[in-house]
């Protein structure tokens, strides 16, 4: 896999809930100017992202029953559709994790193929997020095998509102088990260029940071943003 600049790797996340619209345009712009792959957003900021990203290097994408992911599977689909219809590029859901510590496994599938067969059709790329910090090993790589069952696109590690990030641990188990099947995206606690190569040179195809976090990681300065995100 041909390896990129690191700021095409980066899916830029303005998704603070208290983010006043100044706050969010800021944050976008910020996006826009580093070239990154895409601004994640708020869903009531689709329309927003997608007019300020017309005409640039940088996509939308937008996130969908977050951070908990508890929202029926009807909802999750009615959900996609609107985005869509708002000019989203790319969605990223929160799977239901709960379910996946139950170990109810048809239901996991389900609820993730809800959306998909709204997103596969449209030709929008889908990344299931599943808070890998509340997870076992195990669960994590069974996780994945359905999320590949369910034709999703990507994997995702973390909301970053919620327990730990992304982990090396975490996202090796996601790799192994993806086999070149889907695609891995780690997110939640990555800040500098370091963290970011280091998951680069293991293999993973786009990463989650906090919008503050961007220009420390592109630009290789002192990050001093705190939270997961």
């Amino acid at each position: 896999m041909e390896k990129l600049p690191v700021n095409r790797y980066l899916d830029h996340a303005v998704l603070k809930p208290e983010m006043t619209r100044e706050e969010a345009v800021a944050a976008i712009q910020l996006g826009i100017d580093y070239k990154v792959r895409t601004v994640c957003v708020r869903p009531c900021d689709i329309a927003l992202a997608a007019d300020m990203c017309k005409g640039t290097e940088t996509e939308v994408s937008c996130v969908l029953s977050f951070p908990h992911g508890t929202a029926p599977s009807p909802i999750k689909a009615e959900e996609a559709r609107l985005y869509i219809e708002l000019g989203t590029n790319e969605i990223d859901m929160v799977a239901n994790y709960g379910y996946i510590r139950s170990g109810l496994w048809e239901e996991v599938e389900k609820d993730i193929k809800a959306v998909s067969d709204v997103t596969g059709p449209a030709g929008i790329p889908l990344k299931v997020i599943f808070e890998t910090s509340q997870l076992t090993t195990e669960q994590i790589a069974k996780t994945t095998e359905i999320c590949i069952k369910a034709k999703a696109d990507f994997v995702k590690t973390s909301t970053g509102f919620y327990g730990e990030g992304a982990t090396i641990e975490g996202v090796q188990t996601m790799l192994d088990s993806a086999k070149g099947r889907i695609k891995v995206k780690p997110s939640g606690g990555i800040r500098t260029t370091e963290q970011a190569q280091n998951y680069i040179d293991m293999g993973v195809h786009r990463l989650g940071n906090g919008s503050g976090s961007t220009p420390a990681i592109c630009d290789g300065t002192e990050n001093t943003t705190t939270g997961s995100y």
